[in-house]
């Protein structure tokens, strides 16, 4: 897509598998990146290998989305070397798995930092960036299928993508007036993270999921890359406010 050429894509949460793909779909298209994650850049480096091709248009910039003040001058100092921001990928997220009579409340407390607050800060910081130079622009947040279903075993992490669900909206109402698009993708399950180290331990469990899914598919972090890259495009020019489930039918069911 040659409308992202030179554009300004920064992501959090950007060294898992879901954010590398979505780095690599934009630098593909001609974006500048800069990314964002709590590893230091010498751990930062092996991860970032697999983007070595582009080195001259993505920059490596460790960031911990719950401290607000990390996030604020994170993205005043990507806009000072930039000149603006274009779109905002709100990806950074942790799950607990554990339910409400083993979870702790440190446990909750951290999840709802870096999922809620740190999302919140993320956005709202880049919007307000792009509100100054008045560039209109894209966010877009990483929800969850896990906020439109219950599931007994990630409860603070589905409140949290619940969370993340209404500030989407909310956003969008109000950024709307500036000219950027707030929206939210929502996947089901997808073969990244946590998962990934899981099944790959346990194949069976892989199996065990995707049978769970009504289209009996597991996705892989590329098909959200895609959808992002779409949702950010012209040909969404309208959408705003909305959250497209990517999870196969699985927010269908009801426990």
């Amino acid at each position: 897509m040659q409308e992202f050429k030179n554009k300004v894509v920064v992501i959090s949460g950007a060294l898992g598998d879901i954010g590398l793909s979505i780095a690599s779909r934009y630098l593909e298209s001609g974006a500048i990146v800069v990314l964002g994650d709590q590893l230091q850049a010498d751990a930062a480096s092996v991860k970032l290998l697999q983007l070595d091709s582009y080195q001259e248009k993505f920059e490596y910039k460790q960031l911990d989305v719950s401290d607000y003040r990390q996030v604020e001058t994170w993205i005043s100092e990507v806009e000072d070397r930039y000149g603006k921001i274009d779109c905002c990928i709100a990806n950074a997220a942790r799950v607990t798995i554990k339910n409400f009579r083993t979870l702790s409340p440190e446990e909750w407390s951290l999840e709802m930092r870096v999922n809620v607050d740190g999302a919140f800060y993320f956005a709202n910081f880049a919007a307000q960036s792009m509100v100054r130079k008045a560039v209109g622009g894209n966010i877009i947040f990483l929800g969850s299928w896990a906020a439109h279903a219950v599931h007994e075993n990630i409860p603070a992490y589905s409140v949290s993508k619940a969370a993340v669900r209404m500030i989407n909206q909310t956003m969008a109402l109000e950024y709307a007036h500036f000219g950027i698009r707030v929206n939210e993708i929502a996947p089901g399950y997808v073969n990244a993270g946590l998962s990934k180290t899981v099944w790959s331990e346990l194949p069976e469990q892989k199996v065990v999921s995707q049978k769970k899914v009504p289209l009996n598919k597991i996705m892989e972090a590329e098909a959200v890359a895609v959808q992002v890259l779409w949702l950010t495009s012209h040909q969404c020019q309208h959408v705003t406010g909305s959250t497209f489930l990517m999870d196969g039918g699985l927010s269908l069911l009801r426990p």
